[in-house]
């Protein structure tokens, strides 16, 4: 089967044999693959990755042993896999692999094989473009699950990238008040457009200028993409504040922690959630993603999609890996 390698800095065209099951493993056929700024951290240097990457995907289930009424079904899937027996949260359990990011091989490919248990029947009436989206807007929804969301809350997402964007629309379904700042008045209109404030800026020193105008907010969601973002994120936050940091960088990030001292404030780390919960909502069509789809290109073409999703600014980039259900 045909698969992208990373290595090096290099994007390879390899084949390989198709992948061997495991118990309790499924063999899945990839449809389409979303590229995701994590991605273009790897190929970057990110975690020291050299592998199969692709992480948001949907798939059609081939075989499965364990749960065979899963096959010919369209499925999205949980990226973490623990390895052996384990109790606990499954993203957190430190024997695991993570596919197309740690020891897994991801979707950037033909086929790839996921545990069965991860794997969750995308419904009917949702379709392939919107279904990817699954795993970022569960990432984006999981905020709403580690802090208690209050609809008097001033709540700020600090960046307008694809996390950013469906942070803040996740968000607004439990605050109507939410702000999302960034530099593209293109993204910040997909935002708009379903109910959520936006503040455009140039350049990201005129966020310490806001930061000094401005209110200070109870929560900020850093999702800049920047080493920088952690700091401009606790500027705009009130003593006793929560500043809820998504960024992953291959660049390491220096912070004020006198500030975070004097001021109490509390950083939570954020970072997979739930697929179904966020399936949940897009069944419902609480959120639009159609917007954030700004390319489609056929697997052959892989590389220029790569090249056109690390343009700065760039929304989502779909891979079409096979004719779509």
């Amino acid at each position: 089967m045909r698969s992208i390698y990373f290595k090096d800095g290099n994007i390879t065209w390899i084949d390989r044999e198709m992948p061997e099951l495991e118990k309790g493993e499924a063999l899945l056929r990839v449809v389409v693959a979303g590229i995701c700024n994590t991605d273009i951290e790897l190929f970057r240097g990110y975690y020291g990755f050299e592998g199969v990457p692709g992480h948001e995907f949907v798939a059609v289930v081939e075989h499965c042993v364990e749960r065979p009424e899963l096959i010919g079904k369209r499925v999205v899937a949980d990226i973490n896999a623990p390895v052996g027996e384990y109790t606990g949260d499954r993203r957190h359990v430190p024997d695991r692999k993570v596919i197309g990011i740690v020891n897994h091989d991801g979707a950037f490919a033909q086929y790839l094989k996921a545990p069965a248990d991860n794997l969750y029947v995308v419904p009917d009436s949702v379709a392939d473009n919107d279904a990817v989206f699954t795993e970022p807007l569960a990432a984006g929804l999981e905020v709403s699950q580690q802090v208690h969301i209050t609809g008097d809350m001033r709540i700020m997402v600090l960046g307008d990238g694809k996390l950013g964007l469906l942070t803040a629309l996740a968000l607004k379904m439990y605050n109507p008040q939410v702000l999302l700042v960034g530099k593209h008045r293109d993204k910040l209109a997909i935002a708009s457009e379903q109910g959520v404030k936006t503040h455009c800026i140039k350049e990201p020193k005129d966020l310490g200028l806001l930061a000094d105008e401005w209110e200070k907010f109870d929560l900020v969601v850093e999702a800049t993409g920047s080493e920088d973002g952690l700091n401009y994120a606790i500027d705009f936050l009130r003593p006793e504040g929560t500043v809820v940091a998504k960024t992953t960088s291959h660049k390491p990030t220096s912070l004020n922690l006198a500030k975070v001292v004097v001021d109490e404030i509390t950083i939570i780390g954020s970072r997979c959630g739930d697929i179904g919960l966020a399936l949940s909502v897009l069944e419902q069509g609480r959120i639009d993603v159609t917007g954030l789809i700004e390319a489609e290109y056929d697997f052959a073409d892989f590389v220029d999609a790569f090249d056109h999703a690390m343009k700065k600014g760039a929304k989502k980039v779909l891979v079409k890996m096979q004719t779509p259900v």
